[in-house]
């Protein structure tokens, strides 16, 4: 079957060309496959390439067809669960550990956008707002704990009259401001690494979805096509919700959950820089949040919907520009041009799940909407593991995961009625 084209969105219609990869037909011996063409996988593939390791990818549809490269693209420090959840589940030295891991995801990503020279609109900066008196306390905690406690210098605390020069709406009372954080074109930087992974060696297949696993004898793993398999030493599985029944293992520890965008008409260069001064992605501290920034093109693309239900009966455009209209009623007069959405995968904790199914098969899911810094690294760490070096693989590995709760027939309306207690937090 042919891939599915991309979501018509934003980053569709401005990706750079890219024709469609072969599909896999036949058998191919490898050292390495990995399953999934999303920043994870390609970030996997590029490192153990760049090991020597004769690698395979498999995509089932497009590089960056999933949430690589149709996300909010906020690149971000830390994890979902934040570093205090993360202290009680592997202790301060742990999560101290997966923080420095985060910070150099940030760094990676620059690393790799020049080295490479990835053109996708990198831009420096991230607000991350306070909507009531509690999220300013909170915010406040929180500048003082990553200066002291983390020696991370990049943020500081803006007040409203401060944050009001660069985000002109009157929703906000200050902000964490992040020098280090910033955004980019996601689905554009996604297909600029997979292009350096096949620079560095890496075969890339679209189209072609991998059906099942299984031992091969000798140490060895197999995985199935609907045409062909690969034969590897080891397995990288980095599909999220998309693996689906190909893993039925991992199922139970991630729930997809939909999430939408709208993109504006082209405010011009003016007008959009009268919207957010200094060019920073935003998004405020509610538990359903709303995400924004500008585009290099000077729309605005902004999320602001959040659906655990699986179902597609609402309007998911009108409420999102809705709620952009709370934020920026001053673009009341502005067309929509482009709107979408798309399942991300979430942990009951929030926390990333890495791990091992069998001493040759890793896998990396469940990055919580934290995943456009994290999933590259995330990368980096599963190619040092499969080297012989799991070191930093192994502290992600050792944080614990539960089953959602309610098994498969429940664990959705379980899912809703939990984010609907948080909603009505938000609310009050």
């Amino acid at each position: 079957m042919a891939p599915l084209p991309y979501v018509s969105s934003y980053y569709a219609a401005s990706a750079h060309p890219a024709r469609p990869g072969a599909a896999l037909a036949g058998s191919i011996e490898c050292d390495a496959c990995v399953v999934g063409g999303g920043i994870a996988g390609c970030s996997a593939a590029l490192h153990l390439a760049q090991r020597g390791m004769r690698v395979v990818l498999l995509e089932g549809e497009r590089i960056g067809w999933g949430a690589s490269g149709r996300s909010g693209a906020q690149a971000l420090f830390g994890v979902a669960a934040g570093q205090a959840k993360l202290e009680r589940l592997i202790g301060a030295a742990g999560a101290r550990a997966v923080w420095d891991v985060s910070v150099e995801g940030l760094a990676l990503m620059r690393e790799l956008i020049a080295r490479h020279r990835i053109d996708c609109d990198w831009a420096d900066g991230h607000l991350l707002t306070a909507v009531k008196e509690r999220h300013e306390r909170e915010l406040r905690a929180e500048v003082r704990e990553l200066n002291d406690k983390y020696g991370y210098a990049s943020v500081r605390y803006l007040s409203r009259e401060e944050l009001r020069a660069v985000l002109p709406s009157d929703r906000y009372l200050g902000a964490l401001y992040d020098t280090n954080s910033g955004h980019l074109h996601p689905l554009n930087y996604t297909l600029g690494l997979a292009a350096a992974a096949q620079s560095a060696g890496a075969q890339i297949f679209e189209g072609t979805r991998a059906l099942r696993y299984a031992a091969a004898g000798a140490g060895r793993v197999r995985v199935t096509t609907a045409h062909g398999e690969v034969r590897a030493r080891q397995l990288v599985l980095c599909g999220n919700v998309y693996l689906g029944a190909t893993v039925p293992a991992l199922t139970s520890k991630i729930m997809a959950v939909a999430t939408y965008i709208v993109a504006t008409e082209p405010l011009g260069e003016a007008r959009a820089r009268q919207l957010i001064a200094n060019n920073a992605a935003v998004a405020d501290m509610n538990w359903v949040l709303d995400y924004f920034r500008r585009s290099a093109d000077h729309r605005l693309l902004f999320g602001g919907r959040v659906n655990y239900s699986g179902l597609r009966s609402f309007d998911a455009p009108a409420a999102t520009r809705a709620r952009m209209l709370g934020v920026f009623p001053q673009l009341n007069d502005v067309r929509i041009d482009f709107a979408w959405g798309g399942d991300v995968d979430i942990t009951l904790n929030r926390a990333p799940h890495f791990g091992r199914l069998a001493p040759n098969v890793y896998f990396l899911q469940g990055f919580s909407g934290h995943g456009i810094a994290l999933t590259g690294i995330a990368g980096k760490l599963v190619a040092e593991a499969v080297a012989g070096t799991a070191g930093r693989f192994d502290v992600f590995a050792r944080i614990p995961h539960g089953n959602f709760p309610g098994g498969a027939a429940l664990r959705r309306p379980v899912l809703v009625l939990a984010m609907l207690y948080y909603r009505i937090k938000d609310l009050l």
